[in-house]
């Protein structure tokens, strides 16, 4: 496999459109393709943003919304089929669809849909399949780091229990359909949370300081987080999952610690490993797919001051800082 493909294949934006002032998605397009992103997160499959993709080779994770899951594991496999055809390969062909985030962040979350993902996701998978996209097309659902409810030391992983009755089938569908479990994964929020226990620096790979566990060394919040998942699915009698990132980031301004320079840290050194398949402590070597948060700075964010501050861009299409992804 050539470098080149590793590139392409690991690192990507989440687009997220919440804002009243971002610039209209052909103008998107052209300030992705000069940072050198060639996959995008979609978070809906809004036509607005997807149609203009089309042709373009950029590869695209695109969302199911939450909403939508209920009816399509209520309903016959021809209804997730028509749902496909109608709102995301009208507008995009399959090949540029790698994945499909079937609901986000339900568990805890949003979990009125807990019961729905595994039969969505079934129905999906079935449809795919008989489109003869089964091979290139992965479905998955992408889940907060509150899933676990220990994470720390990585080796302390373990799912909240609450969770198990959905979960277990959850990832039983990842294991027989080689597909990764996603997380969206934020040292930032572990940071400013426990800043008592979590140093800035462990937070944007700049630490010196290595701590042990089961024998292997993590000097960064990242890769604990992410092997957290890893022994809480082994846990489970899942090994051999991989996990994926569907959202990760650092905000430039809104909270102490948020800053372009914190920012351009993290996020640079989040894509830096990704593009030499790092890999973690307990998974050395093996790449991790990413996808960083975000293209923009999304003035309708509700909450926090910094939620409205993660973007790679101001919402005037002007980079915050320079990043490049290859």
């Amino acid at each position: 496999m050539s470098n080149t493909l590793l590139v392409e294949a690991a690192v990507g934006v989440c687009y997220g459109r919440v804002g009243t002032n971002l610039p209209p998605p052909s103008e998107a397009i052209n300030l992705i393709k000069s940072i050198g992103v060639s996959r995008i997160r979609l978070f809906n499959p809004d036509p607005e943003a997807l149609q203009p993709f089309a042709g373009t080779g950029i590869e695209l994770l695109v969302g199911v919304p939450n909403e939508i899951l209920p009816t399509l594991a209520n309903s016959p496999v021809t209804i997730s089929m028509e749902w496909l055809q109608t709102n995301i390969f009208a507008h995009v062909s399959p090949n540029q669809v790698k994945y499909l985030a079937v609901g986000n962040e339900i568990f805890l979350k949003d979990p009125f849909y807990s019961p729905y993902i595994v039969p969505a996701i079934s129905n999906l998978y079935q449809a795919i399949q008989t489109l003869g996209l089964a091979t290139s097309i992965k479905l998955s659902s992408s889940h907060a780091s509150t899933i676990l409810s220990n994470s720390y030391p990585p080796s302390s992983g373990v799912f909240n229990s609450t969770i198990r009755p959905f979960l277990l089938p959850f990832l039983q569908f990842l294991r027989d359909t080689s597909s990764p479990l996603m997380v969206n994964v934020y040292p930032f929020f572990a940071y400013i949370n426990n800043p008592q226990y979590v140093s800035l620096d462990h937070a944007l790979f700049r630490s010196s300081y290595v701590e042990y566990d089961q024998n292997l060394a993590y000097d960064n919040m990242f890769d604990a987080s992410i092997d957290a998942f890893v022994y809480a699915m082994e846990k489970e009698g899942f090994e051999g999952i991989p996990v994926m990132v569907t959202e990760t980031g650092w905000p430039t301004a809104g909270i102490d610690g948020a800053s372009i320079d914190n920012a351009l840290s993290y996020n640079g050194n989040v894509v830096r490993r990704a593009l030499n398949n790092v890999g973690t402590p307990k998974r050395p070597g093996v790449g991790l797919d990413v996808f960083l948060f975000d293209l923009f700075d999304e003035n309708g964010k509700s909450g926090e001051e910094f939620e409205r501050h993660f973007g790679i861009f101001g919402d005037n299409g002007i980079k915050a800082y320079d990043i490049r992804f290859n």
